[in-house]
């Protein structure tokens, strides 16, 4: 059989232990959920999890329209609808003690180098056998928690014992013009080769969806800025992509 029949094939124990990487508490449900759904006990990680020292005294526009109020725990309340969602994703949770970059100033806010190594040890403890990023577009939290993911690839290394590395297309954001084209160019440039993975999952909308609506806070404003249910409707599929150097003998069309 010609090599390139199998190109974006996986063997069956690249998935046997999946961890997902989720800026916020939603984003793996909606960009993955088919994946956790077809391989439960899966991991999902949360890069933004954490509470801040404080609430900005002015509530956010994302959380107003979910319906909170100055005073209100809302991290606290996203924690809870995530444990409802992972229960229905068969999944198992770590959140990471970071919080939402819209607490923070921007001085204060972390970055790839705070995020990567505690992303590492979490990574590190699933024993996974594949992790999946976020292509980490648009939203400077997606981007976020994309670089340190890199960051702690790098440093776990991608290779014989060590997990295959992945990216899953960011809902919503990935429907944004040119946007994820950038990410998989910069990806390409930066030597670690985006191929579409021939992942097998099961499709199941419905049950995805309820693992969705868990997620009670998030939906008005998903619907403002989203249109989350058009979205779910057109049942768009989720893609992953496989990050891998180039075959051997490509280089040179880095120069292309």
């Amino acid at each position: 059989m010609d090599d390139r029949a199998m190109w974006g094939a996986l063997d069956p124990e690249v998935l046997e232990r999946i961890t997902v990487v989720s800026p916020h508490f939603d984003d793996a449900a909606m960009g993955a959920g088919h994946l956790l759904l077809t391989y439960p006990g899966s991991t999902v990680i949360t890069v933004l999890a954490g509470e801040p020292p404080s609430y900005p005294d002015e509530v956010s526009p994302w959380d107003a329209a979910g319906g909170f109020t100055k005073g209100d725990n809302v991290v606290k309340a996203r924690q809870q609808e995530d444990l409802a969602a992972m229960t229905r994703l068969s999944s198992e949770h770590i959140w990471l003690d970071f919080p939402d970059h819209q607490y923070l100033p921007v001085d204060a806010r972390p970055t790839p180098d705070d995020v990567g190594p505690a992303l590492e040890r979490a990574i590190r403890a699933t024993g996974a056998s594949a992790v999946f990023l976020p292509m980490g577009i648009a939203n400077p939290d997606h981007v976020l928690s994309h670089d340190a993911g890199i960051l702690a690839r790098a440093a776990i290394g991608d290779g014989e014992g060590t997990p295959a590395w992945f990216c899953y297309e960011d809902q919503g954001y990935k429907h944004l013009p040119g946007m994820l084209a950038w990410r998989i160019s910069k990806l390409f440039r930066g030597g670690l080769w985006p191929t579409p993975a021939l992942v097998p999952v099961e499709l199941d909308v419905d049950r995805k969806t309820a693992a969705l609506m868990e997620y009670a806070s998030q939906i008005p404003p998903l619907e403002q800025d989203h249109l989350l249910r058009e979205r779910i409707a057109a049942n768009v599929p989720e893609q992953y992509w496989r990050l891998a150097p180039p075959p051997p003998g490509w280089e040179g069309l880095y120069n292309d």
